[in-house]
C-alpha cells in the first residue's frame, strides 16, 4: 500500500452524497478544506440513534487520531448551529480506512494496480457491478482488469460507488511500509 498522495488537477469528488448528507457536506466541507483536510464521504445511518460518519483525510492521504479529534471539535459546533439533523445523533470523524471509498480521480491513480469493487448507474456490457484491478486511469475513465483476459472501461461519470478491496498483496505492502 502506498502512502503518497497523487496530485490530480481539479481533483473534485466524483461520487457525492444526496439528500441530507449532501446538505451536511455543503456545510462542513469548506471548514474541512480550510483546515487542510479533504472530505472523502459522509454517511448518516441508524434507526433509534443516528450516527453521522464523516470520513476525512489529509491532502497527503494520511490521518491521525489527533486529526480526527481536531476535526470533530471543529465540525460539531457548526452542525449544532446549522441544525440539519432533526434527531439525536453521534458524530464520528475517522479516516477512510483500508477498504476506503474511492471518490476522486486521484484515488484511482494512487491505488492503480490494486483491486476495487464498484457499481455504475448505467449498464456497461451486461453489468452494473464490477470487481477487478485498476489497470489504467485516464482523464474521463479507468480500465478495470477483471481477469487476465477481460478488461472493462468505466467512465468516472457512471460511478455510483467504488471502494478498495483488502487483499493479501495490500496487507503485505502495508506491512513492508510500516517496517521501514
Amino acid at each position: 500500500m502506498t502512502s503518497k498522495a497523487v496530485a490530480v488537477e481539479n481533483d473534485i469528488r466524483l461520487i457525492v452524497e444526496v439528500g441530507i448528507e449532501r446538505s451536511i457536506a455543503d456545510v462542513i466541507e469548506p471548514l474541512i478544506v480550510s483546515m487542510d483536510f479533504r472530505l472523502v464521504q459522509i454517511m448518516l445511518f441508524g434507526k433509534n440513534r443516528l450516527t453521522l460518519q464523516v470520513l476525512v483525510e489529509r491532502n497527503d492521504g494520511t490521518m491521525t487520531l489527533k486529526d480526527c479529534e481536531e476535526l470533530s471539535r471543529a465540525i460539531s459546533p457548526v452542525l449544532d448551529v446549522e441544525d440539519l439533523i432533526d434527531k439525536p445523533y453521534t458524530l464520528e470523524v475517522s479516516s477512510p480506512g483500508i477498504n476506503r471509498p474511492m471518490v476522486r480521480k486521484s484515488d484511482f491513480v494512487r491505488w492503480k494496480d490494486f483491486v476495487i469493487k464498484c457499481k455504475t448507474n448505467v449498464m456497461i456490457g451486461n453489468s452494473k457491478k464490477f470487481c477487478g484491478k485498476i489497470f489504467e486511469v485516464g482523464n474521463d475513465s479507468f480500465i478495470l482488469e477483471i481477469d487476465l483476459a477481460s478488461r472493462v472501461e468505466i467512465p468516472f461519470s457512471s460511478l455510483s460507488m467504488a471502494k478498495l478491496v483488502v487483499t493479501d498483496e495490500m496487507i503485505r505492502n502495508s506491512l513492508a511500509i510500516a517496517s521501514k
